[in-house]
């Protein structure tokens, strides 16, 4: 339930609002539910979160077949690498359906997504500062080879950025990979046979090293010194430990192992994340040690409480 205080004085008249209370008079949603991920269609995999302030959908938060360390890193606005938790924080799936107040910022929003994970699954924390490795991301010696974005019209920016899970991904384009719509802002990364591609449109370099960073598993800070917006496109093969990215689609080949063929021009296996991003597109990641903001699970129950 919303409720809304006045609060009347003789120059003015303001008009707080106070969203639902959950535990201890903490921010919380209007409904939510979580429980067990539901079984997937054969031949392919959908993983991640869309909806809440700032998106299309900002009344209603929809995740579909995420695990506990997804849902962490969007409440705390961390990455998956920066919390140290149990093994079943990425194993276990889950459906979670919420419905936000109106009016919700982004910062009610996490701190209501918080609340929930407490109140469910009973995490308890603390952060720490850790010294880890690292990469630099840094300009190769042959200078950058990414393409400047085109500039498009203020009316159209804006409504059309897209994020991790927001929407159906877009129609497969040639050699079967999905395209992001010409002007359309994004980063998406997608599979297909094994192999993986990474498109970034009207993105910067930092963008491109919070990706790098999820898929790599460890920090990536940037170095290039690069301003403005770019639209690059990465193929490449996943060493073991790395993967498709909170949030993603992920397409996968159907039963027997039958897919929709691999991307065009590519060779069995592919070149490494760390190579294709020195040959591709003219950067280059050099590893490093540096402190890293961490959370650390102290407890959380495997199984959520009741809805």
């Amino acid at each position: 339930m919303r409720l809304t205080i006045l609060a009347c004085g003789m120059a003015a008249i303001f008009c707080v609002p106070v969203f639902g209370q959950g535990t201890a008079g903490q921010p919380a949603f209007d409904v939510a539910s979580i429980k067990p991920a539901a079984a997937q269609a054969p031949g392919r995999m959908m993983m991640g979160c869309r909806g809440g302030p700032g998106t299309p959908d900002p009344g209603r938060l929809t995740c579909n077949n995420v695990n506990l360390s997804m849902l962490m890193s969007r409440a705390y606005g961390v990455q998956s690498y920066q919390i140290a938790s149990p093994d079943w924080f990425n194993s276990e799936r889950f459906d979670l359906t919420a419905k936000v107040p109106d009016g919700a910022t982004k910062e009610q929003f996490n701190q209501m997504l918080q609340n929930l994970l407490a109140e469910r699954f009973q995490v308890k924390l603390h952060r720490e500062t850790k010294e880890l490795p690292i990469f630099g991301l840094m300009v190769g010696k042959g200078g950058s080879k990414m393409k400047p974005s085109e500039e498009i019209p203020p009316a159209a920016d804006g409504a059309k950025e897209v994020g991790p899970g927001d929407g159906p991904p877009p129609p497969p384009g040639p050699g079967g990979f999905p395209q992001l719509p010409k002007g359309r802002a994004g980063l998406m990364i997608m599979m297909e046979n094994g192999r993986f591609r990474m498109v970034g449109s009207r993105q910067t370099t930092s963008d491109l090293a919070n990706m790098l960073g999820e898929q790599l598993g460890r920090p990536v800070r940037d170095e290039t010194g690069l301003k403005g917006k770019y639209d690059f496109t990465l193929d490449f093969a996943p060493e073991p430990g790395q993967g498709p990215m909170r949030g993603m689609p992920m397409p996968m080949p159907g039963p027997g192992g039958e897919g929709r063929g691999p991307a065009p021009d590519s060779q069995e296996g592919g070149p490494s994340l760390l190579t294709a991003v020195q040959e591709q597109i003219g950067l280059k990641l050099e590893s490093k040690k540096g402190p890293v903001d961490t959370l650390v699970i102290d407890h959380a129950e495997k199984v959520p409480t009741e809805n």
